[in-house]
């Protein structure tokens, strides 16, 4: 990582810190600069955070007195938190819709000059697929009414699938590589955009200060070095690759998928554990474009250039996997 530090004082709050990209976007504001203030339920012991020290506000999202003390002279705020996995709409609504409004209201009220960055998902484009995806699309809408008159503040993110050391759901897919066959899973001729946590992690940095354009909404879709995107076999094929392996690729029909995501959400409402698979998630595999179109939908050029493609993130990223002992 650079040594130049983009971001010395200034004061960034961020709600989310201890999930996966959380955990990464902690680790560069801090190493650009900046004050980190973050919201967690308990004390960090995340060994990514060894050699840094962010200000840590006790609470969670239905914590009003928590979040005005989380964005108390805040230069900007970055809404990371979110759930990926529930069982009905209605759980997933009061994170990813509900929370991001109580956000938002107190920083309006106690942040009102700040920028407000919110992670959302590449999914919230299609949110007709699942309730996830149509949780993060509310989410979205319910920031923009907020924001209604004040939108140059307001920096909406949808990133697609994205990977990297620590990240626990893409190692399925190196898993599923690593043996003799290999499943191929979506339509042969679908796009699937990506992107390296840490090039996520840069963006995200540069847009919670950085100049923007005049328009707005200020909506953008991140996306490694090829935003077209790539084939589920390109994909399994990259994580093979990425362990010195040449597995047979089996295409499983979309039915199966969908049988699968059905049988996924009967055990959940049976009292199994909730998985992030399920039917909805069998619709957002299964769609055929994940791409991203750079000149409508990605932060302009001087704002982001991602510098990871599949290649050598995936190769980086099973070297990591191994190192910590989740791949043999």
């Amino acid at each position: 990582m650079s040594s130049a530090r983009p971001l010395e004082g200034r004061r960034i709050a961020i709600t989310g810190a201890s999930g996966f990209l959380g955990l990464h976007l902690v680790k560069t504001l801090c190493t650009q600069g900046a004050d980190v203030c973050a919201l967690m339920r308990r004390p960090p012991l995340h060994p990514h955070w060894q050699d840094i020290a962010p200000q840590i506000v006790p609470g969670d999202l239905n914590d009003t007195s928590a979040l005005a003390r989380l964005v108390d002279g805040a230069d900007a705020v970055i809404h990371a938190a979110g759930l990926i996995k529930a069982r009905n709409l209605a759980t997933f609504q009061a994170i990813n819709r509900d929370g991001a409004r109580a956000l938002a209201k107190v920083a309006r009220r106690h942040a009102p000059s700040a920028r407000f960055v919110a992670i959302s998902s590449l999914a919230a484009r299609e949110p007709q697929l699942s309730h996830y995806a149509a949780s993060k699309r509310e989410g979205e809408n319910a920031l923009r009414d907020i924001y209604a008159d004040a939108p140059q503040q307001l920096v909406i993110v949808r990133p697609p699938a994205i990977y990297g050391p620590w990240d626990t759901e893409t190692l399925a897919i190196f898993r599923a590589a690593a043996g003799r066959f290999a499943p191929l899973v979506g339509a042969p001729d679908a796009r699937i955009a990506m992107v390296h946590v840490h090039d996520a992690a840069r963006a995200i940095a540069a847009l919670t200060t950085a100049a923007l354009p005049p328009d707005a909404p200020h909506i953008y879709a991140l996306h490694d070095t090829q935003p077209q995107g790539y084939s589920p076999a390109e994909i399994i094929e990259a994580a093979a690759q990425a362990q010195a392996n040449q597995p047979h690729l089996i295409a499983l029909p979309g039915f199966a998928l969908h049988a699968a995501g059905m049988a996924a959400d009967l055990a959940a409402a049976l009292g199994g554990p909730r998985t992030v698979f399920g039917r909805g998630k069998a619709r957002e595999i299964l769609h055929k474009n994940w791409a991203v179109i750079p000149e409508i939908e990605a932060p302009p050029p001087y704002l982001y250039q991602p510098s990871i493609g599949i290649t050598q993130g995936f190769r980086d990223s099973a070297a990591w996997y191994r190192a910590a002992g989740w791949l043999r």
